[in-house]
């Protein structure tokens, strides 16, 4: 069953903050492999003018995908979870990440369409600091699988 295209354009409510702490983007600079010492290094960071270490282009993922679980989640949409893939996912950036900020993210709904037999799902995270300031806008695209035929 096709998703309801009158979900183009919804917005949920902000998430609420998740602090970003040095350790996490160690830890998270750790697992992908990338040694860049503004990830981990406060002086380093602070060299290339950062008040403190900067997180990894790809650690929002993290919380805009949880972010995005809300959208996933809504029963109204109708979304068959069971057969969602990850489809895509792509950042633009205002700033880096940094430890100390406490991110809320507010996800919306930027497309709905079936292709094949596919529900096809576009969901826009905009993520901002303590401040209000934008930091980091995020696309997710998700893709549930038609359901095989009997």
């Amino acid at each position: 069953m096709a998703l309801d295209q009158s979900f183009v354009g919804r917005s949920y409510p902000p998430t609420e903050p998740y602090e970003v702490g040095r350790e996490k983007i160690r830890e998270f600079a750790e697992a992908v492999g990338d040694a860049n010492p503004a990830y981990t290094d406060p002086e380093a960071a602070q060299a290339l003018g950062h008040p403190d270490v900067i997180a990894p282009p790809t650690f929002v993922f993290a919380i805009t995908f949880k972010a995005a679980g809300r959208v996933v989640a809504d029963p109204q949409l109708g979304l068959d979870y069971s057969r969602v893939v990850h489809g895509d996912q792509k950042f633009a950036y205002n700033r880096p990440v940094r430890a100390g900020d406490r991110l809320t993210v507010t996800s919306t709904i930027e497309t709905v369409r079936t292709m094949a037999g596919n529900d096809i799902l576009d969901i826009r995270g905009e993520v901002h600091d303590q401040d209000g300031e934008h930091v980091v806008t995020a696309w997710t695209k998700l893709v549930a699988r038609a359901a095989e035929e009997a």
